[in-house]
């Protein structure tokens, strides 16, 4: 048998990987304890999600288990680790404004509960792929100081600069700036991941995502981006912006093009290897140009206001490049853009509504 692992598997990317490798795998095994709901509120409980997976994917099971206790831990690994052959870890404390409430319980779940896990990893299934979604949030703001140029509805990197074609690559230190509590979290499982590739050997892979999304996402104010854009523009709930006049410039990967990316990776595993996640120059938008799509897709005016303050590690402009990947990997290519996404995602919002 031939099973893959999935943490945060009633997530947006944990719930697309179930469905995505229930079609190569004999069994998928979930882990999940639904924390989205105790960091943004019930109306953010990713259940729906687990119950739809349950209901579409014979092949699919879920335990309810906390990532930051080796206890709860083992006994699925003790049972399933010789038949793993991919473990896919999305589950997180994802928003760097919830981070700074609790610390502990941030680190916790970012690093304590990835370190738990390579060493399940290491114990009871050393031969397979193990894939951690990082966040581009580890580059802290050092994206910050490079020579940005204000325009019309965006902030856009002057022209000459090596970035401006591509984007953000690899090579940007993580080091001697600012992260974000959350940012400073995923730096240590990040590097993490790579040092149980390097040292150890095994097959790990971490993936620098731009802002993930889709229409499974769970979006909420302090998580979620373009979700919780969108279901506002359909519900013309308040909407708040802020800083950077609302010019500031995100990519946008749709989860099926990331998971795909995962799957790539899986076929031809390295150890240790980091890659840029995320929309590029392919699918990325400013707040205000988010605004727009949302405006012209829903058709309503939408309500939101402007604060001059904005939110600590947020990036002004932050676009990633995928050379090395698709290098790596030049089959793989994006199958969404933007306005496909929000689409996609206005019509999931509103099935559920």
């Amino acid at each position: 048998m031939k099973i893959a692992l999935v943490t945060g598997s009633s997530g947006l990317i944990g719930g697309e990987s179930v469905e995505f490798m229930s079609k190569k795998f004999d069994l998928v095994i979930g882990i999940d304890n639904d924390m989205r709901s105790y960091f943004f509120g019930n109306e953010s409980s990713t259940n729906w999600n687990k119950n739809r997976l349950e209901a579409s994917c014979s092949n699919f099971k879920s335990y309810q288990a906390d990532i930051r206790s080796v206890d709860a831990l083992s006994p699925i690994f003790e049972k399933y680790g010789k038949d793993i052959a991919l473990i896919i870890h999305t589950a997180a404390q994802p928003s760097h404004d919830w981070a700074a409430r609790e610390p502990l319980t941030d680190f916790g779940v970012n690093a304590t509960g990835t370190i738990n896990l390579l060493e399940m990893c290491r114990i009871h299934c050393p031969e397979a792929v193990f894939i951690f979604t990082s966040t581009n949030k580890v580059y802290g703001d050092t994206p910050n100081y490079l020579p940005l140029i204000e325009q019309d509805k965006r902030w856009e990197i002057d022209t000459t600069h090596p970035y401006f074609t591509d984007g953000i690559d690899e090579l940007m230190s993580v080091d001697q700036t600012k992260h974000s509590v959350f940012g400073a979290s995923k730096v240590a499982a990040d590097i993490m991941v790579q040092e149980y590739g390097k040292y150890f050997g095994i097959k790990t892979g971490i993936f620098r995502g731009g802002c993930l999304t889709g229409p499974n996402h769970s979006g909420a104010q302090l998580h979620g981006f373009l979700a919780y854009l969108m279901k506002c523009a359909i519900t013309k709930e308040h909407y708040t912006i802020f800083g950077y006049k609302g010019k500031q410039v995100r990519d946008n990967i749709h989860s099926y093009d990331l998971v795909n990316m995962f799957w790539h990776f899986y076929q031809d595993p390295k150890a240790g290897e980091v890659y840029n996640a995320g929309g590029g120059r392919h699918a990325n938008c400013s707040m205000l140009e988010a605004i727009d799509l949302c405006e012209e897709i829903t058709g309503n005016k939408m309500n939101f206001s402007y604060s001059e303050t904005n939110r600590i590690g947020d990036h002004i402009w932050y676009i990633s490049n995928l050379n090395k990947f698709k290098t790596h990997y030049p089959t793989w290519n994006w199958k969404y853009d933007l306005k496909e996404t929000l689409a996609e995602m206005y019509n999931g919002i509103k099935s559920r509504s």
